[in-house]
């Protein structure tokens, strides 16, 4: 999978699903649950319950997604969601050899940054885009769009605030993509296991982007 590859699937789609699941056969549900809905973009957090199965499960059962992860930390992890399929990786912070492997192996990585020598250290090092993390924490939307001047040319994912409300809001001022967990996954709905609720938040969701 090329970085191009991925911009355009990311152009595409715009918004990605971060699936934190302690049972795999509710990940596999929220996530075939967010593909019904429309969303092309899936990330597997590697904390989830036994994320490599889920992965290899998950590009079988939804060949028309990318199925990604997210929650790494360290490059035996990395290798470890390689081999189980993962088609795209976010970490939450810079990790330069991280970053090596996954470009060696022409696999997207999107490393977490904050601030602006951060988000540039990222970049310089060959990540793919780069993920602005946590968002809310620093201004939201206010934040993406006070950066778009010296680093417009960087593509950034904003995630830890984007909401179902604030999710365009983000790509109008410059993202290319948000990434979004218990928004489009509350945990009341899980625990009911009512995946079409689910269904329907990722659809409204969509619709919000179009």
């Amino acid at each position: 999978m090329s970085n191009q590859d991925w911009l355009l699937k990311l152009q595409q789609n715009r918004a990605i699903a971060v699936i934190r699941s302690p049972k795999m056969v509710w990940g596999e549900k929220m996530a075939l649950a967010v593909a019904d809905g429309g969303m092309g973009l899936i990330e597997i957090t590697w904390n989830s319950d036994r994320p490599e199965e889920l992965i290899a499960k998950l590009r079988s059962q939804l060949p028309d997604c990318m199925i990604g992860t997210g929650t790494l930390f360290n490059v035996q992890q990395l290798k470890e969601a390689i081999a189980a399929g993962a088609q795209f990786i976010f970490s939450p912070h810079t990790d330069t050899e991280m970053i090596k492997v996954a470009v060696s192996k022409n696999i997207p990585i999107i490393p977490g940054a904050l601030t602006p020598t951060e988000i540039v250290s990222a970049w310089s090092q060959g990540a793919s885009c780069v993920k602005v993390f946590p968002i809310q924490a620093v201004g939201g939307v206010s934040y993406i769009q006070s950066l778009q001047a010296p680093l417009g040319h960087i593509p950034l994912i904003p995630t830890g605030g984007v909401t179902i409300e604030n999710a365009k809001d983000f790509l109008q001022v410059g993202a290319v993509g948000v990434g979004l967990s218990g928004e489009l996954f509350p945990k009341q709905w899980i625990l009911a296991e009512n995946w079409g609720a689910i269904a329907k938040q990722a659809k409204n969701l969509i619709h919000r982007l179009n």
